[in-house]
């Protein structure tokens, strides 16, 4: 029965009551709290975090509360920030430009199609950028003395670095060893021809082998002399071996890997300067009337050729100067090409068979041999193939064979017998 009393609901006091007791209580809290001793004895502080913050209050910035300062953003490494580098020194002699067999010195441009920013990057290199090139000798301070010592420079240079010329057992091997099925090693030389930056290719190539391929194709490959002499001139090596547009470019005996020489790259391709018009309004010797009746009259020939693509266009100039022995007029198609590659090859045309170009209409190009036109004796153009055999080795191999069969018996009768 006790039990069942002490389980009843407790009484619930009215809402007046409770409020009555609480502000009664109140006082005596505070009073508590002001006598308290958390202060004294414990040495208690209270964190910054709970003190009221009040703006106008002067405090001093270490007891302020610290605010976490934002990353910098981030910026990556640009190689043209030159600060603090000299800038590179190349002891090659020869003036740097964009493409070396592309361009030629002797056609001085009429124009440049932006400021002369060097294509090697603001302060990287030691040689005043002009616009077309950066050359070895200072236009301003440089003499015609200074270009021939730079000649016989380059020449004792390539002299040193190639050594005693390889024998045919030599030569044959390396060409050998740079074919399709036994290497894939190998630098494209396309519509841009030899480039600044693909000397940098071949020498890297050269720290694995003796040799590397080069394959040549497009607008180049009308004048192989040129890409061929270019080549052997400006990395000091020796073509070996020659088949179409396949080369194998030899090192030296004396080449070193760890003494190359120091190529400066380029960063960019500058634009190519303004040269005057390929095709006039009219053909010198011609009226504006015989000139359009020209023009109407080249489009409508046999086309001679159709030049593909990235093509192998070395037999070009030789079948043009044949045309001529019986045609005014001769025609190539040149439909699929960029517009910059065929007005490259009608400009060689003009210059090796020699011609006179007519039109670059319909994506043709159309030559006209002249009035007194005279078949060209004098210029010499590389064969489809090239042995590279040296009559001279053969002779010392020989010479070495006879000295080599003096000690067999029969031979020795046999000269004997040839002497009486």
């Amino acid at each position: 029965m006790l039990h069942f009393f002490s389980r009843q609901k407790k009484q619930i006091l009215p809402l007046s009551v409770t409020r009555h007791l609480f502000s009664t209580a109140a006082p005596a809290a505070t009073t508590t709290t002001a006598s308290s001793n958390l202060y004294s004895k414990y040495s208690f502080v209270p964190p910054p975090s709970l003190k009221p913050q009040n703006p106008n209050s002067t405090q001093p910035h270490s007891q302020s509360p610290s605010k976490k300062q934002p990353k910098p953003r981030y910026r990556p490494p640009s190689s043209l920030d030159r600060t603090g580098e000299k800038p590179v020194q190349s002891r090659l002699p020869f003036d740097f430009r964009f493409s070396y067999t592309e361009s030629s010195t002797e056609v001085r441009p009429i124009g440049l199609r932006e400021p002369k920013y060097s294509p090697f990057g603001p302060g990287k290199l030691d040689r005043v950028w002009t616009g077309v090139c950066a050359p070895v000798v200072d236009p301003k301070v440089g003499s015609a003395e200074d270009e021939k010592t730079v000649e016989e420079k380059r020449r004792v240079m390539r002299e040193r670095i190639q050594g005693e010329p390889l024998t045919n057992a030599e030569r044959k091997a390396l060409a050998e060893t740079c074919q399709r099925h036994k290497t894939k090693r190998q630098v494209n030389l396309g519509r841009d021809g030899l480039t600044h930056n693909m000397l940098n290719d071949i020498h890297n190539n050269w720290k694995h082998a003796e040799a590397v391929r080069i394959k040549c194709m497009g607008v180049p490959t009308v004048d192989m002399k040129n890409v061929c002499t270019q080549l052997e001139d400006k990395t000091f090596g020796k073509i070996i071996h020659r088949h179409g547009g396949l080369l194998v470019l030899y090192r030296g005996r004396n080449y070193h890997p760890k003494k190359r020489p120091v190529i400066p790259l380029m960063l960019w391709k500058p634009h190519e300067p303004v040269y005057p018009r390929l095709i006039k309004t009219t053909i010198d010797g011609l009226s504006i009337e015989e000139t359009k009746e020209m023009r109407k009259n080249g489009l409508a020939v046999p086309a001679l050729t159709k030049l593909a693509k990235n093509g192998y266009y070395g037999s070009l100039v030789p079948m043009v100067r044949d045309a001529f022995l019986t045609e005014e007029l001769v025609r190539m198609d040149c439909k699929g090409l960029p517009k910059s590659d065929y007005k490259k090859i009608g400009c060689k045309l003009r210059d090796l068979v020699p011609c006179i170009l007519v039109t670059f209409d319909k994506e043709q190009i159309v030559v006209w041999r002249g009035k007194n036109y005279e078949p060209s004796a004098n210029g010499f153009f590389l064969t489809e193939r090239e042995p590279f055999d040296d009559s001279n080795n053969d002779s010392d191999n020989r010479e070495e064979e006879n000295e080599s069969r003096k000690g067999i018996p029969g031979d020795s009768d046999y000269d004997s017998g040839d002497s009486d």
